[in-house]
């Protein structure tokens, strides 16, 4: 038995029976990431020897009869989240020695309910991207095919679940970035609704959208982790009292028909007739096992999802731009040689530090809140981004539940797009709707489908509920998978 293959609901009985331990379990996902990382590089940071120290303590707390669902469980997390005296740095050189002095909440959380921190994961610079190949140390490769990517920003986190590298993974959600790596990789990604984790400690892209969720094997495991770092936190004012979760209850008692009365939309935009007839075929699959249980399929319609990408494409760099002037290589970030003025400083500093679309964002975020474009760009976007979010309302008055395709098409081929930034920003058509509208949305592996050279590749389907049903979406999600 391979330890590292484990599912962390397997892995728990293992570990209360007392049959492993979590040294065993630690050293084994170890093993994978020595043997493959240097192939797949899904990995910046190994904490090997950190990892063992905190398997063993988790063995100690076994011990003494304590249980918990995570209780010695390897785990690794993106590089994008604080990690008290591990190097953080947002796959960007402006914080290549940066080593953070406190944990994000999330981290904190899950150490004190005993998981084991294997390292930090892959990402595009600072989460700016829909592949990994903005990372300033290189791309990570899908374990399915090391030719193609593996989905961005959470590449790193995405692959090294789907290559046993750990149980479970920590990413983050801003318009896409768990969902459509876990498609690309054929595992489980789960974005909370906006509000529903804590964001203390994640390096900020989009304030607004960012969301930190789990990657994981199964629904069963995400929901596990999202059960521990989710609820009110002091340190992050948006965070949302726990009485504003599971607000709706759709289940029957009836065993074999169990999700009778459930009302499942697809919404006609994302399933339009140049759409990949594959990805059609298995989105219905999907459909046909909802309605096989009792559900009810129905069409319906999110006319303003064609304004996604144009809105998300202005906010986004809009907030990088104020989120990334922090990063001045006085403060925070890389310092350069000395400068005869602050502005020539600056430039030395942010020009080397960071890359070249951490650059072309803050450049378009910057161009779009400058005076005499803040209300032609900025203002209007935050207008029409009301107008999708009451597309979402309206559907689930209508609906209890939204599937779509969580991506177009399988993984492209690393470099593929590098030259595009347009197309690169499409990878995100499908994602952004819920990432603006701040709704919880989870990606489950759906099959695989045929890719331009005649490869198989995998696809995901996705689920959005309403905002703080995280728990009908996931006992949705568990009957795909």
């Amino acid at each position: 038995m391979n330890l590292n293959e484990l599912t962390i609901k397997e892995a728990r009985v293992l570990l209360d029976d007392k049959k492993i331990t979590s040294l065993e379990i630690t050293e084994a996902c170890l093993n994978q990431i020595t043997k493959l990382d240097e192939q797949i590089h899904a990995c910046l940071t190994v904490c090997a020897d950190k990892a063992r120290v905190e398997a063993k303590l988790a063995d100690e707390r076994l011990a003494r009869g304590e249980k918990g669902m995570l209780l010695g469980i390897p785990y690794l997390c993106k590089d994008i989240l604080m990690t008290k005296e591990i190097r953080t740095t947002a796959a960007s050189k402006i914080l290549e020695n940066y080593i953070a002095p406190y944990d994000a909440t999330v981290v904190r959380k899950l150490k004190e309910a005993g998981a084991v921190l294997l390292g930090k994961t892959n990402l595009d610079e600072f989460a700016h991207g829909a592949s990994t190949e903005n990372s300033a140390y290189g791309p990570t490769k899908n374990p399915y095919d090391l030719t193609r990517v593996a989905g961005g920003s959470s590449g790193g986190s995405a692959a090294a679940v789907a290559a046993n590298m750990c149980l479970f993974a920590l990413a983050s959600d801003t318009g896409g970035s768990i969902r459509q790596p876990a498609s690309f990789c054929n595992v489980v990604g789960l974005k909370p609704s906006y509000g529903k984790v804590s964001r203390f400690g994640l390096l900020s892209m989009t304030s607004s959208t960012d969301v930190v969720g789990p990657i994981a094997k199964t629904v069963f495991d995400a929901e596990a982790v999202l059960k521990i770092i989710a609820g009110k936190d002091e340190l992050d004012a948006t965070t949302a009292p726990e009485e504003m979760t599971n607000i709706k209850n759709v289940f029957t008692d009836n065993s074999s028909k169990p999700f009778a009365g459930l009302k499942v939309g697809l919404p006609e935009e994302y399933f339009l007739e140049n759409l990949n007839p594959e990805v059609k075929d298995r989105i219905m699959a999907a459909a046909e096992k909802l309605k096989l249980a009792g559900a009810e399929i129905k069409s319906v319609s999110l006319p303003y999802t064609k304004y996604g990408i144009p809105v998300y494409y202005i906010i986004t760099p809009s907030e990088v731009s104020s989120n990334l002037a922090r990063f001045d290589g006085i403060g925070w970030g890389l310092k350069k040689e000395e400068a005869v003025n602050l502005q020539e400083f600056y430039k030395k500093s942010r020009g080397a530090g960071f890359g070249p679309e951490a650059k072309r964002r803050i450049m378009l975020g910057t161009y779009a809140l400058s005076a005499g474009y803040y209300d032609a760009y900025y203002k209007k976007a935050q207008t029409v981004r009301t107008l999708i979010i009451e597309d979402f309302n309206k559907a689930f008055k209508k609906v209890d539940i939204l599937l779509t395709p969580t991506c177009p098409h399988g993984a492209f081929k690393i470099g593929e797009q590098s030259n595009d930034p347009l197309a690169m920003y499409l990878e995100d058509i499908f994602v952004t709707g819920a990432s603006l509208s701040g709704l919880p949305a989870i990606s489950v592996p759906a099959g695989m489908i045929k890719v331009k050279d005649g490869s198989d590749m995998p696809l995901g389907a996705q689920f959005i509920a309403p905002r703080f049903n995280e728990d009908l979406m996931i006992q949705v999600a568990k009957l795909i998978m």
